[in-house]
């Protein structure tokens, strides 16, 4: 695959569709088109609040989304596909020594350039790959969020998903999560309960860079 190949199926969207269009009903909170996240502003590249996934992973969500309805829940989703720019925003919001406006919320035990140094925030996501999701379980029963034990994008050894100082409900809520999603065909990770990747990505090698925008993928 030659470099200007490369460059052209990095803004190529054909291969993604809108998540909503193919899980009906799956809630979203797309934190980095809002201002809370961890650097504290909307990120490049978030032109709206919508989830966009490969076509390949949506479908294997979906699945997901079937098991987890039969069992009271539904899937809520706080990232999915990120464009290569957002990733840049970060590597050039860790440059930045000065602002730390959002650490007490998603990083008060550590100094901004570990993030990166222990894997929570990388320099090359698979997000950009358009087949990793960020997500947790909404109990219907509850009305709420199922209790996870941190909150999403906490960065902490609180977030691993085998850390024993939660409870074993807030445990066993994390394994639920993760039973589905592994069942469907979707990979762990060790250090963030919420994210996941489809194991058989179709773009293993691919960093796409096209805006989160359902209009775009409509062009």
């Amino acid at each position: 695959m030659g470099p200007d190949y490369q460059k052209r199926a990095e803004m190529d969207p054909s291969g993604f569709v809108v998540l909503a269009d193919y899980v009906p009903g799956i809630l979203q909170e797309i934190r980095y088109y809002s201002t809370y996240n961890f650097v504290g502003e909307r990120i490049d590249g978030y032109e709206e609040s919508c989830a966009i996934l490969t076509r390949e992973a949506a479908r294997a969500l979906k699945r997901v989304s079937n098991e987890a309805q039969v069992l009271g829940f539904r899937l809520k989703v706080f990232d999915a596909y990120r464009p290569a720019r957002a990733v840049r925003h970060f590597v050039l919001w860790g440059i930045e020594d000065l602002d730390l406006r959002m650490k007490p919320f998603f990083y008060p035990d550590l100094e901004k350039q570990e993030l990166f140094s222990r894997g929570y925030v990388a320099s090359l996501s698979s997000h950009s790959r358009g087949s990793t999701v960020d997500l947790t379980l909404l109990d219907m029963a509850a009305g709420k969020e199922a209790d996870m034990g941190s909150p999403f994008d906490l960065f902490s050894e609180l977030s691993h998903p085998d850390c024993r100082a939660v409870t074993d409900e807030q445990y066993e809520n994390r394994m639920l999560l993760r039973r589905l999603m592994v069942r469907c065909g979707f990979a762990p990770i060790d250090n963030e309960w919420w994210h996941f990747t489809l194991e058989d990505e179709p773009y293993p090698d691919t960093y796409f860079d096209f805006p989160v925008s359902s209009a775009f993928l409509k062009r």
